[in-house]
């Protein structure tokens, strides 16, 4: 009987670490299912790490091809010296590709000029390469990806605090009677409004805190925050973080922190990424989430 006797100072201990780390444990699998996810969503063929690039549009044809002279220069090796033309005639912009240039869309050969929407599904691939058309204030320019960009070469992978349930908050949800248009900058130095039906509000650290909610669409089935804290620019990213969260049900929302993370912009140069009005800097550290990658 003795030698199956656990000492009780042992068996505290033992039983204080199942109780501390075994409660939570499978919301903490939940969330690092999350950040694998949201991890492999970067790494992809087309995740924003493959961003290698970004061209403005000037009005009529502008050349694209791996000529240094030309408007949107591709990699080396990637494509001919000009490869074809993107034209932009008021906002509609139409690609021509030059005699010779193999290309893609949707999967089926570009046999002639197509018109290419902008922030869409239309996308013109030039082997590793990828060409798309987006829109920003009025401006429209060639976003470049590139499965062999170095940026996705040379990945270390995301950095995260630890996993801390408190930091998932139950927030009292205050909605507006109307969704209000809510004026959110970029880096580019423009303002969009964004519908925002209503904002959080919640204590840390015994600070009561609000943030303003915005739909991406107005058929959005979750809230988007672009949010600062006390630690942008002290550990995590300088310009903020984002955080989704399911749409409110009983006058409440639950903000979970431990899924904040960077913006694109923290892994390109080339991402054109919205940054928190002013209502979103908490003067609060929210220490939970995703770090600073130290890239940009």
């Amino acid at each position: 009987m003795r030698r199956m006797a656990m000492p009780l100072a042992v068996l505290a201990v033992v039983l204080g670490l199942a109780a501390d780390g075994g409660s939570d444990e499978p919301y903490r699998a939940t969330v690092r299912k999350w950040r694998d996810e949201r991890e492999a969503r970067l790494k992809a063929d087309g995740g924003w790490l493959s961003v290698a690039g970004l061209a403005w549009l000037k009005p009529g044809e502008n050349r694209f091809g791996t000529d240094k002279a030309a408007a949107v220069v591709l990699p080396a090796g990637s494509a001919p010296p000009i490869a074809g033309v993107f034209e932009l005639k008021g906002t509609e912009t139409t690609v021509r590709l030059a005699e010779g240039t193999l290309a893609h869309m949707a999967g089926l050969p570009l046999a002639g000029p197509a018109v290419l929407r902008p922030d869409s599904g239309d996308v013109v691939e030039l082997g590793s390469v990828s060409l798309q058309v987006i829109e920003r204030g009025g401006r429209f320019g060639i976003r470049l990806k590139d499965k062999n960009a170095a940026a996705r070469r040379e990945f270390t992978g995301c950095r995260w605090y630890e996993i801390q349930e408190s930091y998932r908050i139950e927030a009292k949800w205050i909605a507006h009677p109307q969704r209000r248009p809510l004026k959110v900058p970029n880096i580019l130095g423009q303002t969009e409004s964004m519908p925002s039906p209503g904002y959080a509000e919640f204590s840390v650290g015994g600070k009561t805190v609000r943030l303003d909610g915005v739909l991406e669409t107005p058929q959005s089935t979750q809230l988007w925050f672009i949010l600062r804290d006390q630690t942008s620019g002290q550990g995590t990213y300088p310009a903020g973080r984002f955080l989704y969260a399911d749409l409110p049900k009983a006058g409440q929302v639950v903000l979970d922190f431990n899924k904040a993370y960077n913006p694109p912009c923290a892994f390109t140069a080339y991402a054109t990424c919205p940054l928190p009005p002013p209502q979103n800097w908490m003067p609060v550290k929210i220490q939970a989430g995703e770090l600073n990658y130290g890239k940009h």
